[in-house]
């Protein structure tokens, strides 16, 4: 069963409340997408702890129902 964007996108805010959060269905078919994600929580990370938490924060659906996720992630510039 494909997952909904606004699912994704729901679960990625969830665990970053406040993050700007950008999902494109890359297929049509809800198994991949592109997910930027802009949070604070970023900060001082590198790109793989940054990655490593998006995907820890779709709890466990990340090659399950979620089939590809092309995942670019950033702290904020302030």
């Amino acid at each position: 069963m494909p997952m909904d964007a606004k699912e994704i996108e729901r679960l990625i805010k969830a665990r970053f409340p406040g993050a700007e959060v950008a999902i494109k269905d890359l297929a049509g078919d809800g198994d991949h997408y592109a997910a930027h994600v802009v949070a604070r929580e970023f900060a001082g990370k590198t790109r793989v702890q940054q990655h490593k938490m998006v995907y820890e924060a779709l709890q466990g659906r990340m090659g399950g129902v979620l089939h590809a996720l092309a995942l670019t992630t950033a702290a904020p510039q302030d």
